[in-house]
């Protein structure tokens, strides 16, 4: 059997990994969570009778104490738990927030245990445990040497792909996560409510769209930026941009501001891609800086 872990905090993050943890060998010591029925639901799933709303309760006999809180209060929980004692020595105790660093576990090393994090590069908008969402996909670490060895392990048990970061870059690398993401939705609003204007909406826009995104996505990984930009900015279509602009003031001018930042930093791109003239380089950038 494998090494025992506990989640603290039954959120969809936490239940997920101890699902799929137990499904690869790690035996499930028990669950917490500040609601008693959350607790209790989420140690049904992971076939354990060990529950409670206080972490310490289970915590001890865990060699892996993974806390799945949300952010704000990861710190004061692992605090909690080492002034009670609740970690055994030698213990990993991992969080996995994505904008937070390890050391936000510092109190965990009273108790002689090793601290780190683990953050699956992965949105979990559904519970669905017919399927393990790890699989595939980037799960970062950082943190001690003896929790990065732990972590990088149940990575690997995971069936995902394992990056070692900075502990001190932690907070850039979520914010890249939270533009791939996060922004790329933001992106894409913008681009249907644009299209919206034409008459074009709902399903039938992203089935316009969807190829050009993916064409864009697949360019992206073959040649990489700035060589997969392609469009009006890249080829120094002035003209084209100042209708675009002239187009969206009238009919959608809450958009523009947007639309502006976006080509805005499209130019940088664009000139290192080689194909940008510097004469409509500086055009550019006076149609589309907000300052005017």
């Amino acid at each position: 059997m494998g090494a025992s872990f506990v989640i603290v905090g039954c959120g969809k993050v936490g239940k997920a990994l101890g699902k799929f943890l137990a499904d690869a060998g790690y035996h499930a010591a028990g669950a917490a969570s500040k609601s008693l029925s959350s607790a209790k639901d989420a140690a049904k799933l992971l076939q354990t009778d060990r529950y409670s709303d206080v972490p310490w309760e289970i915590t001890p006999s865990a060699d892996i104490v993974l806390i799945t809180t949300p952010d704000g209060v990861i710190a004061d929980v692992c605090s909690c738990i080492a002034a009670n004692r609740g970690f055994k020595p030698n213990a990993v105790v991992l969080h996995c927030s994505g904008a937070l660093p390890s050391t936000i576990l510092s109190a965990a090393g009273a108790c002689t245990a090793f601290t780190g994090s683990m953050h699956p590069l992965q949105s979990f908008a559904a519970e669905d445990y017919t399927r393990n969402p790890f699989a595939g996909i980037i799960i970062d670490v950082e943190g001690e040497p003896e929790a990065l060895a732990v972590a990088r392990q149940m990575t690997v048990d995971l069936g995902a792909t394992c990056l070692t970061i900075k502990t001190e870059a932690k907070t850039l690398y979520h914010a890249a996560a939270v533009t791939a993401s996060n922004y790329l939705v933001t992106l894409l609003s913008l681009a249907f409510r644009l299209l919206a204007e034409t008459g074009v909406s709902g399903p039938a826009a992203y089935q316009a769209l969807q190829p050009l995104i993916q064409g864009t996505l697949t360019n992206i990984q073959t040649v990489g930026i700035p060589q997969a930009l392609t469009g009006p900015i890249a080829r120094g279509d002035v003209e084209t941009v100042k209708n675009h602009l002239v187009e969206i003031g009238s009919k959608t001018p809450g958009l523009l501001n947007l639309f502006k930042t976006l080509g805005f930093h499209t130019i940088a791109i664009a000139s290192a891609k080689g194909t940008l003239p510097e004469t409509s380089a500086k055009q550019l950038k006076g149609m589309l800086s907000n300052d005017v």
